[in-house]
């Protein structure tokens, strides 16, 4: 039985739980903005309290490795290492699409997504990534991948092997705008959380998956592009 302290901070959402044994004890989530930095020492240091769990208590550091957000996931895996470093625990990463999966499945399970035939739904999450592009993998009803990780510009004939009789399932913080080019898709309400990261985050600790605290970078799938800005300062 494993207690791990779980980071989420890829999209707009900035998520941070404490679980043991894959079961979160206890919560902060905020979607006010992009202040992570400013909120996930808080989140951990009000949840430490709220559950009396020590820091020495904490078996691992779990964070969403990505894809998604450059300065997001930055925020997350900076502050995950320097707690790994400071405390002296192993990192577990967590793919970040997995995690949003496992999210709609629970909410399923728990009646808040209302879907008849949850056998044969294709789990399409989808990361914002700008315009009408997004980060996105398919898995099936189980959360298994069938699919790898991809940035794709989405267009009406996007999934086209996926979709029919309602069994591609879109969700995350860039389904909404794909919808109306998805129309026999199925657009449900699931966001990123450490709801699904957690279970994720217990697995892993099991089967030894720890990173490499000095050399993990997040999996951020495109380049970060600076671009000169249209702005005049002067």
């Amino acid at each position: 039985m494993a207690t791990i302290l779980c980071i989420e901070t890829g999209t707009d959402i900035c998520s941070v739980g404490i679980a043991r044994d894959g079961e979160l004890l206890s919560l902060r989530e905020s979607d006010e903005g992009r202040d992570h930095a400013g909120k996930v020492g808080v989140f951990t240091d009000e949840l430490l309290s709220e559950t009396g769990i020590t820091s020495a208590d904490i078996d691992a550091v779990a964070v969403g490795k990505g894809p998604g957000s450059y300065t997001g996931l930055r925020i997350g895996v900076s502050f995950a290492k320097g707690l790994c470093y400071g405390l002296g625990k192993p990192l577990l990463a967590v793919g970040s699409l997995e995690a949003l999966a496992q999210v709609a499945r629970e909410d399923f399970e728990a009646g808040i997504v209302d879907i008849d035939d949850w056998s044969s739904v294709r789990l399409c999450p989808m990361i914002d990534a700008r315009r009408m592009e997004v980060y996105t993998r398919i898995f099936d009803s189980e959360c298994r991948p069938l699919t790898g990780v991809s940035a794709e510009v989405v267009t009406g004939e996007s999934f086209s092997e996926w979709r029919g009789d309602g069994t591609l399932v879109i969700f995350g913080n860039g389904a909404a705008k794909c919808a109306g080019l998805l129309p026999d898709a199925r657009l449900i309400d699931v966001v990123p959380s450490v709801r699904g990261l957690a279970p994720l985050a217990e697995r892993a600790f099991r089967e030894g998956r720890f990173e490499d605290v000095a050399y993990f970078e997040p999996f951020y799938l495109k380049n970060f592009v600076v671009t000169q800005s249209k702005k005049r300062l002067f």
